[in-house]
Parts: C-alpha cells; sequence; structure tokens
C-alpha cells in the first residue's frame, strides 16, 4: 500500500469508529502495566470485569508488590494463564519499586526489561499513559488485519509493526492500534469476516481477492 491509499485508509477507519481509544480501564500508570499484562490471551471486556477488586485490593505498587502470591492468582483467575501472570505481575512491581523508584518508566528501552512487559505491552503503555506514539502495538487484531489487507505478509508482531510504521505517516501511529482493534472487533471479525459492510475494503486484498474468485 502506498503512502496516500494509507492516509485515506487512516482516514475512512476514523470515520467508521470515531470513538476508538484503548478500551482497558486504569487510573494510574502501574494499573495499566497490569491491564496490559492481563489481557494477554484474554478479551479486555474479561479484564475490566476482573481489575476492580484487583485495583480495590492493590491501592499502590508496595500492594502489588507484596500481596500474596495465592490471593492475587483467585483474583485475576478469569483471565486465565493466571500463575504466570501473577508471578509478573509481583516481580514487576518489585522492579519498578527497586529500579525506578516506584515510577513506570517512559522509554521502550527501560519498559521491556520489566517481567512481563513486551515491546506490544510497552507500546501501549507509552501511548495510553505518557502520550508517546513511538511504534504500533501489534495484537491479534492488528495481526490478522495486517496480513489480510496485504499492509504486510509478516507473521511476526515486531515485523509487521515496522513494515506499518513504513506505511503510516508519524503522525497516525497514535491511532492504528486503536482503530484496527475496533475494526477486528465491529467487522473484520476472525471467524467471519464482513467483508460486504466493511468501509475499508476497496482498500483490501483479501476482499479483492475474493470478489475475483467469486
Amino acid at each position: 500500500m502506498n503512502k496516500k491509499d494509507a492516509v485515506k485508509l487512516v482516514e475512512d477507519l476514523r470515520k467508521a469508529y470515531p470513538d476508538a481509544t484503548c478500551s482497558l480501564d486504569f487510573e494510574t500508570p502501574f494499573q495499566l502495566v497490569v491491564a496490559v499484562m492481563l489481557s494477554a490471551q484474554c478479551t479486555d471486556e474479561r479484564v475490566n470485569k476482573t481489575t476492580p477488586e484487583l485495583f480495590k485490593r492493590c491501592k499502590t505498587i508496595e500492594d502489588f508488590a507484596n500481596i500474596d502470591i495465592e490471593e492475587l492468582e483467585k483474583i485475576i483467575h478469569p483471565c486465565g494463564f493466571y500463575k504466570n501472570k501473577a508471578k509478573n505481575i509481583k516481580l514487576c512491581a518489585k522492579q519498578v519499586l527497586e529500579k525506578f523508584n516506584g515510577i513506570v518508566p517512559d522509554t521502550m528501552e527501560e519498559l521491556i526489561t520489566l517481567a512481563g512487559v513486551g515491546r506490544k505491552s510497552a507500546n501501549v503503555i507509552l501511548l495510553e499513559v505518557f502520550g508517546k506514539a513511538e511504534g504500533i502495538a501489534v495484537d491479534t487484531h492488528a495481526k490478522r488485519i495486517s496480513n489480510l489487507m496485504g499492509l504486510s505478509d509478516k507473521k511476526e508482531p515486531e515485523k509487521i509493526e515496522q513494515d506499518l510504521i513504513k506505511i503510516f505517516p508519524k503522525e497516525d501511529l497514535k491511532d492504528i492500534n486503536h482503530l484496527l482493534v475496533w475494526h477486528g472487533r465491529n467487522t473484520c471479525i476472525a471467524r467471519k469476516p464482513q467483508c460486504e459492510k466493511c468501509k475499508v475494503n476497496n482498500f483490501c486484498k483479501y476482499y479483492k481477492k475474493q470478489r475475483k474468485n467469486s
């Protein structure tokens, strides 16, 4: 896709999803760190149903570091992979306290040193907490849509991210993930893409191929 089409694609997605924003509920930077960890292999809706109890129990980063691991596992159990997530949450809290004086760092290099925080999570934290759009968080929606539309033929999220960064103008990076997530949830649904009602099917490699073969 050329840059001109990329700009038009973003414009059309913004018109289709004017309310596209981060779906995770949080009030503090570390709450978002935790919510993003919990969202791995789990829906944001499920995370948002789980975090009120967790955030009520753990009001500070120290609380997350000190909570009994079994109590934490019980609270976050609905989000799946709860043992690994609980371990990472506690270790991450300790790292923020010990290495960063209790303040969530605001650089990619520092964020990815934290337990349970990869590049995708760091991109979300940088954007939603610090307003920094240095990259694009490539989740399952962004990956699937990028492949279907022909934005990238890569499979690895980091390689897809680099392809998207080359295509989209820097000023649009802050909106790309939100728009692709909302498009993936509402129209380009994994099991049954609703191609005929899609507002951006004119840009889509998959749709054009389906029409050609029909």
